[in-house]
């Protein structure tokens, strides 16, 4: 009897049944339970589940109508409601929505508002990049021709469309923590990819007038960034200065001092010591080439095509080393702390560093959306990337 009570269980297709059924529920729970956990914990994470709950269910609301009007006849009615949907998603910027109705209705692509304006002319004064990309592939060479080609009630095309900035495209930009300096950027990486399809599909009429349309609209922009660049440059330049100072005295003036009989540091053979030396280097190799980088940014010409690459690069590099150059400092500085007062007490090592931690953290925390931002928009294939990405939505 105890031998046909052992055997019973992994053997017997009852308890597998038992065991598929309880692991199926648990995959079934365990993700509502933790979020619910999780937005106990983090409140704001319930609204961020409900936005994007809405935004599943009125992109499937989308595609479901646009089947129900592509079987059935369509009335006026219902075409002014896609039509109007389809301009709200493109000033929007709603990349999934426009793919719907545009894959449904290949014509649409060509509708225009009451203004004169196409889907080109719309993404471009709202700097929709998403809903940009996406016509440039739903659409093949001669409708693109088309588009760009084909001005608004005004006479612009979209050359002279992005060559011009308002006070809504500055608002949609100013969200921004590089500020106007990446402003300026994006600008400029929006009229260089207009400017080239233009040239390859669109009217002929690219070329110095644009430009100076550009460089007469965006005049404020490029002196506003400017400011904020020679003010970032400023105080990174204070801070490179002092970090040279203290890493160059601290090697000049080695922990312990040195053997008045060989003058070689009393500390040479300890670990420590070594680590120090070597962070204290990396500090002021690196804080030097941080100062200079910045140095360059204050002398620079400011000219509009230098904010496209050379400046943002060297507000990046410069920021990068001066990261390196805190966190070698802050090295040195603790393996000093612990050749002098560590000896035969290992224990000091964690209060050392807990708090040399602190100003790279500090730093790293205030200065990480910016680097974030201006990596993205330099280093990132622009805000454009590959027009031949995957972007289309089913």
């Amino acid at each position: 009897m105890r031998l046909e009570e052992s055997t019973i269980g992994f053997g017997d297709p009852c308890c597998n049944n038992g065991l598929d059924r309880l692991g199926l529920l648990l995959k079934q729970k365990l993700p509502s339970v933790f979020w619910k956990v999780a937005e106990m914990i983090v409140p704001q994470l319930e609204n961020i589940r409900e936005t994007k709950w809405k935004h599943y269910h009125a992109i499937r609301l989308v595609g479901y109508l646009c089947m129900e009007l592509e079987f059935g006849p369509i009335s006026t009615l219902a075409e002014d409601v896609m039509q109007n949907a389809l301009i709200t998603a493109a000033t929007s910027g709603i990349p999934e929505i426009v793919s719907k109705i545009i894959l449904r209705f290949p014509k649409e692509i060509h509708y225009k508002n009451n203004e004169g304006q196409n889907l080109f002319h719309i993404t471009i004064l709202n700097r929709r990049r998403n809903v940009f990309k996406l016509i440039c592939q739903l659409c093949h060479k001669i409708d693109l021709r088309t588009i760009l080609s084909s001005p608004n009630s005004s006479d612009k095309t979209c050359l002279d469309m992005v060559a011009c900035l308002n006070s809504e495209q500055k608002l949609n930009l100013k969200t921004q923590a590089a500020g106007a300096a990446l402003q300026m950027q994006l600008e400029l990486q929006w009229f260089q990819e207009v400017k080239k399809l233009s040239i390859l599909y669109g009217s002929k009429r690219a070329g110095k007038s644009h430009e100076m349309i550009f460089s007469e609209t965006h005049e404020d922009l490029l002196k506003e960034g400017e400011k904020w660049l020679k003010a970032k440059a400023n105080s990174c330049t204070i801070v490179a200065t002092l970090i040279v100072t203290i890493v160059f005295a601290a090697a000049i003036t080695v922990p312990g001092g040195n053997d008045s009989n060989s003058g070689h540091p009393i500390f040479s053979r300890n670990k420590a010591f070594i680590l120090f030396i070597i962070s204290d280097a990396l500090a002021l190799y690196s804080s030097t080439s941080s100062l200079l980088l910045f140095l360059s940014i204050l002398t620079s010409r400011y000219a509009e095509i230098d904010f496209l690459h050379t400046l943002p690069k060297r507000l990046i590099f410069g920021l990068v080393t001066l990261l390196f150059s805190i966190v070698s400092m802050m090295t040195a500085f603790g393996a000093t702390l612990f050749v002098v007062f560590g000896h035969k007490k290992a224990w000091i090592l964690g209060p050392i560093s807990v708090f040399s931690i602190v100003p790279v953290i500090s730093f790293v925390s205030s200065q990480f959306p910016l680097l974030r931002d201006m990596i993205k928009s330099t280093y990132g294939g622009g805000i454009f990337g590959k027009l031949n990405d995957g972007l289309l939505f089913s």
